[in-house]
């Protein structure tokens, strides 16, 4: 269900977007109203779920996981049990990021990071391998990140 924002509403949450330690005084200095209700403003956004989380976003690079992978996986079959047992394996591997369940050509496109192709060919044998039930993967590695 769509939640109606104001102005001020989408000004707090582009500027938390950019940077989610921002306190409250520099929110509420940026967006022209006092503390008191800049506080409750951030409060009913995280309440009605449109702040979901706040994160840190790491340099993969210095912490050894500089290849980015997408990874797109065809299924054998569509059955419940094939999905849920796809899906119930692919969110425990460490190595993926994301998982996403797309319509088209793959029935799943995923985001693995990794220190780099020797890695990705360990993860690609050794794990990815090993979830039963798949038919197809196709591998694109990123060259350059333009907008993250």
């Amino acid at each position: 269900m769509k939640v109606q924002l104001d102005e001020i509403d989408l000004h707090i949450i582009e500027l938390l977007s950019k940077n989610g330690k921002l306190g409250n005084k520099e929110v509420s200095v940026a967006i022209g109203l006092s503390i008191t209700p800049t506080f409750e403003r951030i409060r009913r956004l995280e309440k009605k779920g449109i702040i979901k989380k706040y994160i840190a976003v790491i340099d993969k690079m210095k912490i050894g996981k500089g290849l980015k992978v997408f990874c797109q996986v065809s299924l054998k079959s569509h059955s419940a049990d094939i999905i849920e047992g796809f899906e119930n394996a692919i969110i425990h591997i460490k190595e993926v990021s994301a998982c996403y369940h797309i319509a088209g050509d793959f029935d799943y496109s995923l985001y693995i990071e990794v220190a780099d192709m020797e890695e990705y060919q360990i993860f690609l044998k050794k794990t990815l391998a090993n979830i039963p039930n798949i038919s197809n993967v196709q591998t694109a590695f990123v060259m350059n990140t333009l907008k993250d």
